[in-house]
């Protein structure tokens, strides 16, 4: 059973760690003329496997509760611009890439990825496929609002290689869909399985979310036995994100219709009991998978990887990514898009990259990524791997952070030994905060707004 109390202990802001250093650390200072010298360095003599991600970000209705870059029109003449735009930026910079490195995953995120027409779909994917050579076995994914989703897309996704789909549904229940202005009856997210299934596309990834307005643990309870009945390979339950002060227009939820802190807790206690009562294997952080999926599997091999997707199987590839707000990672260096349409666009039209902050890596970040993601992907971490890899004595380098953990190894939430620190028992449902531990920048971002969602 898992305590309530010991999850209220430690709800608090925190980063996620789908970058280490967080992207609140980001400068402007990192300039396009950085990105072009550090692409060329990167590549040099580089054989390594890569990663892509695509930006998609238009949406025919705003969800109130969307944290991403998102652009709500039903103008296509927009649509077509963009798709332009990203054309330009994967031609120029495939340019830079060594052609002999091979995409082993690529992902299309929004946005509405589907909100692209069919044939718009299929052109997208054949020119990304014109510039990159794809590994066989690549992992190709989309996120799939079902709202508006016709067969002819899932035809289009199979002719283009998609074998991976992420469908939003957040929560059945319908005064929580009103709340939040994502009406989404539960007949057209079963459709879209069924359509995804007889082409062939037999991974499927459900969201859900909660915290949401209106969310009761037994209207939420509902939504889970139908999810756990659709039997999806993987589950991500996302703790909503209510951060008013950076979105806007998150403002259109009612306060008062909001869950207290403690349904919130009890939201996540049922989440993980009943999916892992289910057969799921609780991943960490958000995620659940069952038994024989490739990332259960990875997690057990130790090959389980972090990225700004979430967990990853693709471990040790470079990340490229295209459109507005897009962030890539290769090698030490990470580089964010404009997020502006327009800003975007007029960087791409103008032979530019968009690169509008980023970030090169110090050692000392290297080595606390490294850290961070062991713990948070295999729930354990050799000091000794640590210190060879590097060249430091663990317990010296982190002293500070050690005196830290130890209220962790108090209440039996992590086991700190002699050669290795390991996740125990329900320290996995508070990664992150084990994880802040070693983060070298909490106290030098902004205190007047918090920058993070809360942990749990």
């Amino acid at each position: 059973m898992i305590d309530v109390n010991l999850l209220q202990r430690f709800d608090k802001p925190g980063p996620r760690y789908t970058s280490y250093p967080p992207a609140p650390i980001f400068s402007p200072t990192y300039t396009e003329k950085l990105f072009e010298v550090d692409l060329i360095r990167n590549n040099d003599e580089n054989y390594d496997p890569i990663s892509l991600y695509v930006h998609i970000p238009f949406c025919d209705t705003l969800c109130y509760f969307c944290g991403c870059t998102t652009m709500v029109t039903n103008n296509r003449s927009h649509i077509q611009r963009y798709v332009s735009a990203l054309k330009k930026e994967i031609e120029h910079t495939a340019q830079y890439i060594n052609k002999n490195r091979r995409v082993v995953q690529m992902h299309w995120g929004g946005g509405t990825p589907t909100f692209l027409e069919p044939n718009e779909i299929e052109v997208l994917a054949a020119f990304f496929h014109s510039h990159f050579t794809f590994r066989d076995d690549a992992e190709i994914s989309i996120e799939i609002d079902p709202r508006g989703l016709t067969y002819e897309h899932f035809l289009a996704l199979k002719k283009s290689g998609f074998n991976r789909i992420s469908l939003g549904v957040q929560d059945f229940t319908e005064d929580v869909q009103r709340a939040v202005n994502r009406v989404q009856p539960e007949h057209i997210t079963r459709q879209a399985m069924d359509w995804a299934y007889s082409v062939g596309i037999r991974n499927i990834n459900i969201d859900l979310i909660y915290g949401l307005p209106l969310q009761t643990v037994e209207s939420f309870q509902t939504t889970l036995d139908k999810i756990v009945e659709l039997s999806p390979n993987r589950i991500a339950v996302f703790n909503f994100a209510y951060v008013p002060w950076m979105k806007p227009h998150q403002k259109l939820i009612h306060p008062e219709d909001m869950p207290s802190a403690e349904t919130k807790l009890a939201l996540l206690k049922s989440t993980i009991e009943t999916l892992t009562n289910a057969g799921y294997e609780y991943i960490g952080m958000d995620h659940f998978a069952k038994p024989s999926d490739e990332m259960t599997v990875a997690q057990k091999e130790k090959t389980l990887h972090r990225n700004f997707q979430g967990y990853s199987t693709k471990a040790n590839t470079d990340l490229f990514a295209f459109g507005m707000s897009s962030i890539s990672h290769f090698g030490t260096v990470y580089a964010q898009n404009e997020k502006t349409l327009a800003e975007y666009s007029e960087a791409v039209e103008n032979n530019r990259f968009a690169t509008s902050v980023g970030y090169r890596m110090t050692n000392d970040d290297t080595i606390r990524k490294e850290v961070i993601m062991r713990l948070m992907c295999d729930l354990e971490l050799s000091k000794r791997e640590i210190e060879e890899r590097f060249r430091i004595s663990f317990d010296e380098y982190f002293s500070d952070a050690l005196q830290q953990l130890e209220e962790f190894v108090l209440l039996g939430l992590i086991r700190n030994s002699y050669d290795k620190i390991t996740i125990e028992g329900a320290g996995r449902f508070i990664l992150r905060n084990i994880a802040m531990c070693f983060d070298a920048y909490l106290n030098k971002t902004s205190k007047q707004k918090p920058l993070y969602s809360r942990t749990v």
